[in-house]
C-alpha cells in the first residue's frame, strides 16, 4: 500500500499559521505594531501646534489632546532647565486671594504652562499654600505629566517675614515636609531662602548700586581676594552648617541639588565663595536672586562672571521679571521700594506708548536663555492669560519680531530711572 503523500511546507505552514485559534493573536499583534508607528510617526512630524508668522496666536486652539510644546530652549547645566521656570509664589496670599487659589484657574494655569514646555516650578514654605497648591495639581495632571517630566525647586529656612531657623534639625523636616505637601519622594532643587537675614552682615551700606562690589569696594563688601574662606561670625557659621545638611540629604537621594537665594548679589557672592572655600571644599550647584536683571535694575549681568568663575557656580538663575510687581500697573502695598523709586516708574510707564508689563517682561527674556549664558528665568503666572503673554513674547523675541521698537522703548524707560537716581539702584534686604 503507497504511502499517503507528505504535505507541502507550505501546506504546513498554512495550517499552523492561519487555524482559527491564531486569530485573535494576530489581531492582538496588529494592533500593537499598528499603534506604535502611529505613535513613533507622531514624534517624527512634532507637535501638531505649529507656531509661525500664518499661525501667529496658536494658543487660540489648544486642545487637550494636542501637542503644545513651544518653549523648546533646554538649558546647559546638572538640571537641563528650561528657559522659563514657573514661579509658585503666585500661589501664596501676597499675590492672589484664597478663593482664587481654591478655584481651578490655578490648575489650568499649570496645565497651560506644562504643555507649553514651561516644566520647571519654583515654590517655598514660606510662600503659605503654595507648596500644597502645586503639589495638588501636580496630582491631578500626572497621567498627563507624569512626575519625570518636570522639575520641583523648592526652599528652606525662612518660615515669616521675621522668621528663620537654619538649624539642621528643622531643615531637614522641613525638606521632608515639603517632600509631603508636593506629593513626591525627591525634590530637583532645594535653596536655602534668602540667606541674608541669617549670615553675618557685611556691607557699607544697605541701599543703592551694588556694582562697586566688584570693584573698589570689594573689602568693604568682604570679597576681597584671600578671605574667601573666612567665617565672621555666628551667622555665617549657620549657612554652613544648614548648607551641610542639606548635602546629607543629597546624598541619601531626597534631593539632586543644593543652593541658596537671595536678594544683595554681593552678600550671595560672598556666601557662594564661603562655602567653596570651606570644607569639603565643593561649589553650589545653582543660585537664584531676584529682580537684579529687570527693566529697572539689571545689575546681575555684572555678577554672573564672578558668580561663574570665581564661585564656580555652574547655573544661576533670576525671578522677578517685573520686581516684584514695582513694573505692573498696581504695585503691591508691601513692595518695599520707595515712593520716589516707584514715582520714577510711573514716568517710565509714560514713556513707552505700549504695554509697559509687555516691554518689562520683553526685557527680561531677552537677558535671559540659552543667548544669555544659560540662564532660566522664574515668572509667576495666577492665570492662563499671563502664560499666554509670556511665551508669546518669548516668540517674538526669538524670531526677531519688533526688536528694534522695543530696544528703543528699554532705553527710555533707563533713562527715566538713571535721571530719577533709581537705575540699577537695589534696595535695603535685611
Amino acid at each position: 500500500m503507497p504511502a499517503p503523500p507528505r504535505p507541502s511546507l507550505r501546506g504546513q505552514l498554512m495550517k499552523n499559521w492561519f487555524a482559527v485559534e491564531a486569530i485573535p493573536i494576530y489581531v492582538i499583534i496588529g494592533g500593537v505594531v499598528a499603534g506604535a508607528s502611529w505613535y513613533v510617526a507622531r514624534l517624527a512630524t512634532g507637535p501638531n501646534i505649529v507656531w509661525s508668522k500664518n499661525n501667529p496666536t496658536p494658543w487660540n486652539t489648544i486642545k487637550p489632546d494636542e501637542g503644545t510644546k513651544l518653549v523648546e530652549d533646554t538649558l546647559e547645566g546638572p538640571l537641563h532647565l528650561p528657559a522659563i521656570v514657573y514661579g509658585a509664589g503666585a500661589f501664596s496670599n501676597q499675590y492672589n486671594s484664597d478663593e482664587h487659589l481654591a478655584s481651578d484657574i490655578p490648575l489650568r494655569t499649570v496645565r497651560l504652562a506644562l504643555r507649553y514646555g514651561i516644566r520647571a516650578f519654583d515654590t517655598s514654605v514660606y510662600y503659605g499654600p503654595s507648596e500644597i497648591v502645586l503639589g495638588d495639581i501636580l496630582e491631578d495632571l500626572r497621567d498627563e505629566f507624569p512626575r519625570s517630566s518636570y522639575k520641583l525647586m523648592t526652599k528652606c529656612g525662612r518660615y515669616g517675614a521675621s522668621t528663620f531657623d537654619y538649624s539642621p534639625k528643622t531643615i531637614r523636616e522641613t525638606v521632608k515636609r515639603s517632600l509631603e505637601r508636593l506629593k513626591t519622594n525627591y525634590l530637583d532643587v532645594v535653596y536655602l531662602h534668602d540667606v541674608e537675614f541669617v549670615c553675618e552682615k557685611v556691607a557699607p551700606r544697605p541701599t543703592g548700586n551694588v556694582s562697586a562690589a566688584l570693584s573698589e569696594e570689594a573689602e568693604s563688601f568682604g570679597l576681597a581676594p584671600g578671605n574667601e574662606g573666612k567665617i565672621r561670625g555666628e551667622g555665617d557659621q549657620k549657612v554652613l552648617d544648614a548648607f551641610y545638611e542639606l548635602r546629607k540629604l543629597k546624598e541619601e537621594g531626597l534631593i539632586y541639588v543644593h543652593s541658596l537665594t537671595g536678594y544683595p548679589l554681593p552678600t550671595l557672592l560672598r556666601i557662594a565663595l564661603l562655602i567653596l572655600h570651606n570644607p569639603p571644599y565643593e561649589p553650589i550647584d545653582i543660585m537664584l536672586s531676584y529682580s537684579h536683571l529687570c527693566l529697572q535694575n539689571s545689575v546681575f549681568a555684572q555678577f554672573v562672571p564672578h558668580l561663574k568663575e570665581r564661585a564656580k557656580i555652574r547655573t544661576l538663575l533670576t525671578a522677578s521679571p517685573l520686581n516684584m510687581g514695582l513694573l505692573t500697573r498696581q504695585p503691591p502695598s508691601w513692595h518695599p521700594g520707595l515712593p520716589e523709586m516707584k514715582e520714577a516708574v510711573e514716568a517710565a510707564r509714560a514713556s513707552w506708548e505700549g504695554d509697559f508689563v509687555d516691554l518689562a517682561l520683553g526685557y527680561a527674556l531677552g537677558a535671559t536663555g540659552i543667548a544669555r549664558g544659560n540662564i532660566p528665568l522664574v515668572a509667576g503666572f495666577s492665570n492662563p492669560r499671563e502664560v499666554h503673554e509670556c511665551v508669546r513674547i518669548w516668540r517674538e523675541l526669538q524670531e526677531g519680531g519688533n526688536n528694534g521698537a522695543r530696544k528703543a522703548g528699554e532705553e527710555r524707560a533707563k533713562e527715566v530711572f538713571r535721571r530719577a537716581g533709581y537705575l540699577d539702584w537695589s534696595w535695603s534686604s535685611p
